[in-house]
């Protein structure tokens, strides 16, 4: 990869974060592209040998975290005043930038060594809802298998609630409350009773060992996600749910192998797809064929996706239900579940 692509990866990456509400980090971003140069950070991503767009190695947003993460750590407060002041000029947010790449490499190095990892709780909005629309369609229990859950915060969506067209969804004193700008109607107000959960990362995060981690990738200058974040954090960390380390797929064909009478297996994963390779992707899809043609009216299967399509600026949330194999269009959704447009 080019010099010139790497830096324009750079550029792309900031658009999007400028047109998801983070003008900081669009900034940061843009001055990265324009002024890195010298040192073993620069070197590393100016040099990196795989795909650095924002849907394959996603390499500016591991940059961005690992500069959020010194923030937060207090370990650069002059990168930490910079961040604070909105008026901040160009040359002095630039020269801040340039002065933690050359005094901190060991910690931006390491952080450039791991995909970035969202953990948006807000889009266990969507999730929310497509458990109380299978609840009120198939009225069993579920278990729970998510893809690429990192930390597990959207593994217990069912602890978090959800205001959605004037309907309140979830736990009455949730201390993570979800208020997507909501399109559409309300989903059905019949509550689901998940009964067991478990997830499966390539690194999976403690949400509480790994606190800093998680919220370096939020945007430093979105302090509602950060507060989210943080109450996310402390829920996930007093309760029992369970993240495997692992290949995703190799980990859903065991799930898969276990009948489960009397439940429903909901396989769930929200913006993790499209980092799968093309070949996990095939083999993970026909194993939940394989799987769907074997579920029955008591051991039912359901596949819940909200995930990048061919239509620009928001996810499809997409549900195959098994027997049947029937497939419904849910919702589009913001990519940080800032919104909803019901559809079912």
């Amino acid at each position: 990869m080019s010099e010139a692509a790497i830096r324009a990866s750079f550029r792309d990456q900031a658009r999007h974060c400028e047109a998801m509400g983070s003008a900081l980090t669009g900034r940061v971003l843009r001055l990265l592209a324009d002024r890195m140069a010298r040192g073993a950070v620069a070197e590393r991503v100016l040099g990196w040998t795989g795909d650095p767009s924002p849907r394959a190695d996603a390499l500016a947003l591991r940059l961005a975290g690992g500069l959020h993460g010194l923030v937060l750590a207090g370990a650069d407060p002059a990168l930490a005043a910079a961040y604070a002041e909105p008026d901040a000029s160009d040359a002095r947010l630039g020269a801040a930038l340039e002065a933690a790449l050359a005094a901190h490499p060991g910690p931006l190095l390491r952080w450039l060594d791991s995909a970035p990892q969202t953990n948006e709780v807000r889009r266990s909005a969507v999730l929310i809802a497509a458990g109380h629309w299978l609840a009120a369609r198939v009225g069993l229990p579920m278990v729970l298998s998510e893809l690429g859950a990192s930390a597990g915060l959207n593994l217990i969506w069912d602890h978090h609630a959800l205001r959605a067209g004037g309907a309140w969804l979830g736990p009455q004193r949730a201390p993570v409350v979800l208020t997507p700008d909501w399109r559409g109607g309300p989903p059905p107000l019949c509550p689901p009773q998940v009964v067991a959960r478990e997830g499966v990362d390539l690194n999976p995060l403690d949400p509480g060992r790994d606190r800093l981690r998680i919220l370096s990738y939020v945007w430093a200058d979105q302090a509602d996600r950060l507060a989210r974040t943080r109450a996310a954090c402390d829920l996930a960390a007093g309760l029992p749910h369970r993240v495997a380390r692992g290949d995703a797929v190799d980990w859903l064909e065991a799930r898969l192998a276990r009948r489960l009478d009397g439940r429903l297996h909901l396989v769930q994963h929200s913006i993790a797809w499209q980092y799968f390779p093309a070949a996990a992707q095939a083999r993970g899809l026909a194993l939940l064929a394989e799987a769907g043609a074997r579920a029955t009216a008591d051991a039912p299967l359901a596949h819940l996706a909200m995930e990048a399509d061919a239509t620009p600026g928001s996810a499809a949330v997409t549900l195959s239900l098994w027997p049947g194999g029937e497939r419904i269009a849910l919702a589009r959704a913001g990519f940080h579940g800032q919104f909803v447009d019901w559809l079912a």
